[in-house]
């Protein structure tokens, strides 16, 4: 249905005269009749009824009137969605426990009036393409993948260093240490399945698996957090790593432990990446809030791999 014929019979509704609606749209009387006249054979009705005094509405015409005032605020809410500056921040997380969806949550606890639409995105490739295409006004990621540069309209500044921690059953042997070294983690079988090749998250781990030795297994499908944590509770040969900023619950019986790695920590380094022509306002105010909450990058004993540094 043509919006400029609906929203020139609410305006000669409210009117009650052609003349003045058209005054009120800025176009001729000529075009009110024209746009009413196309809009009742688009109906098969009449909804006006010429009277000395003006347009009186017909039956039909007061019936279509609620219907068209709707139509007209569903037009205005559906540009509002993607207007930048009156729609919501739209910002990907990667995964609704991970570190993103943290520092989100705490944003909004600060600037409780912006409005938020937090999506999950699988890996770095589809965040750019979002990033360029403004589907999306940011993503927390690890910078890039080696050999795959940012483009250059999208930038990006560091966020948080996140220390991965060794996730283990009751029954492992390491369960009762207070720390691990990462050279005690080699002859371990740490179980991963949520590694997808040619992502980002992967090329980080096979990374330190190349740098300190370690036996890091992918096999099986990844059926999300809570199947991973039944299995480790139940398997005292597995253990997996997680960070220590990402936020899991398991029932008391689990047993579950939370094991520093150490000497060096490997951190994985979060990045916001958004694009530099991004006009939306509410983008700033979030780089800003985050500027202002880590400590600094690259802190010592801790290890990350080179390609994945973001200064």
């Amino acid at each position: 249905m043509d919006l400029d014929t609906v929203r020139t019979f609410v305006a000669a509704a409210d009117a009650g005269q052609f003349q003045e609606a058209a005054a009120d749209l800025a176009v001729t009387q000529q075009a009110v009749s024209k746009r009413i006249a196309a809009l009742e054979r688009n109906l098969g009705v009449r909804l006006f009824t010429r009277t000395p005094r003006g347009a009186e509405l017909t039956i039909d015409g007061q019936a279509f009137l609620p219907h068209a005032r709707e139509l007209l605020r569903a037009a205005e809410r559906a540009v509002a969605s993607v207007r930048s500056g009156s729609r919501p921040l739209r910002v990907d997380v990667i995964a609704s426990r991970s570190v993103g969806s943290g520092l989100m949550r705490d944003f909004h606890r600060a600037h409780p009036g912006i409005d938020l639409d937090v999506v999950m995105l699988f890996d770095i490739d589809a965040a750019v393409a979002a990033i360029r295409s403004g589907t999306i006004d940011a993503s927390f990621r690890i910078v890039a993948v080696p050999g795959r540069p940012l483009p250059e309209d999208v930038e990006s500044a560091w966020v948080v260093d996140e220390a991965l921690q060794l996730l283990t059953g009751p029954a492992h042997t390491l369960a009762d240490a207070r720390s691990v070294t990462v050279a005690q983690l080699a002859g371990h079988r740490i179980w991963m399945p949520g590694l997808v090749p040619g992502t980002e998250w992967t090329a980080y781990y096979d990374d330190l698996v190349a740098e300190f030795g370690l036996t890091i297994e992918a096999t099986g499908p990844n059926f999300g957090s809570d199947a991973l944590l039944d299995t480790i509770a139940d398997t005292p040969a597995l253990a997996t790593l997680m960070g220590d900023r990402t936020r899991l619950v398991w029932p008391a019986g689990y047993g579950l432990r939370r094991i520093p790695v150490t000497d060096p920590t490997p951190v994985y380094p979060h990045s916001l990446l958004w694009h530099r022509d991004n006009p939306h306002p509410a983008l700033a105010t979030l780089r800003a809030h985050l500027a202002a909450t880590p400590p600094g990058h690259g802190a010592a004993g801790t290890w990350a791999p080179g390609w994945a540094d973001p200064r």
